[in-house]
């Protein structure tokens, strides 16, 4: 099929181009011979009348109109990708779709355990792909790397939908064992301990150090860990406060023992996490079941 004289079979070759700035790589990716890949790129230059890749040094590098034409070429071929996806007739039970869902660390330890055995149960031919959060997740949602997104609310996007699935107060977790106050700290002494914290994979200040700062309480940052999953062993056998989600640390709670809980100084604001997804697939029927899952689980 050909639009404006252009044959549209060389739009998935160009968006792999540009997206590899490889002809080798590109061949491979799209199952072709480099002959066929390298006449395909000859097509497009004649076409655009432009080099679109360029030699620099030993890598490629995109042309001037190359780079302009990227965004807009893989924003094309997602939304194709999309819509060749959906299914109007869906059915879990018999679906054999792969989702990529990208989460954050905290909801992959607490909700997608649970998730991910109503998935097997209930879609036993789904599979699904955990990728860890970005500091841009919602731009893996506009390459087409992602199906759906579970991050904390400030990850929110202008364009894409994104609605609430859970929220969570924050609490104080502290040894078992330590001095601390059974039911409340004063400021006084929550602000001279040392704490765990949670460093965000964008490398901006975290969740937790955010909301004290908010509510006017200083955190005195002793240990920072890229994981929500060993909060509790940094907390055992010392002094150390981590404030942290009440169901992330009630989990803790129960799967390691040794801990508590006790409540901050100050009200501090809850965490939120949201469901977010490309606006192309608000009605793919098999991500709304898969959203409508997620719902149903975190609310469990």
């Amino acid at each position: 099929m050909r639009f404006k004289k252009l044959d549209l079979n060389l739009l998935a070759a160009l968006d792999t181009l540009l997206r590899t700035r490889s002809v080798s790589q590109a061949a491979s990716e799209m199952f072709l011979t480099q002959s066929a890949m390298s006449n395909a790129l000859a097509r497009l230059r004649s076409h655009f009348d432009d080099p679109l890749l360029v030699q620099v040094g030993r890598k490629m590098e995109l042309s001037p109109l190359a780079e302009t034409l990227q965004e807009p070429l893989r924003d094309i071929m997602v939304r194709i990708e999309m819509a060749m996806e959906i299914t109007p007739n869906f059915s879990s039970a018999s679906s054999n779709r792969h989702i990529s869902i990208i989460l954050s660390d905290y909801t992959l330890y607490t909700v997608a355990p649970p998730f991910l055995r109503e998935v097997a149960r209930q879609a036993p031919g789904m599979t699904i792909e955990l990728k860890p959060q970005t500091a841009l997740p919602y731009l893996m949602l506009e390459r087409g790397e992602a199906d759906l997104v579970i991050a904390p609310d400030r990850f929110r996007s202008a364009i894409h939908p994104a609605e609430a699935l859970l929220t969570d107060p924050l609490c104080c977790l502290v040894a078992a064992e330590s001095k601390h106050p059974l039911k409340r700290f004063d400021a006084a002494r929550f602000e001279s301990a040392g704490h765990v914290v949670m460093q965000p994979p964008s490398g901006s200040e975290s969740y937790a150090v955010q909301a004290c700062r908010e509510a006017g309480l200083q955190i005195r940052e002793e240990v920072s860990t890229y994981s929500f999953a060993s909060i509790g062993d940094l907390v055992k056998g010392t002094d150390r406060i981590a404030v942290t989600q009440q169901r992330l640390a009630q989990k803790l709670i129960s799967e390691k023992g040794g801990l508590r809980m006790v409540a901050p100084p100050l009200p501090l604001r809850p965490m939120q996490q949201d469901m977010l997804w490309h606006i192309a697939r608000t009605h793919d029927p098999a991500l709304a079941w898969l959203r409508k899952l997620f719902r149903a689980v975190a609310d469990a």
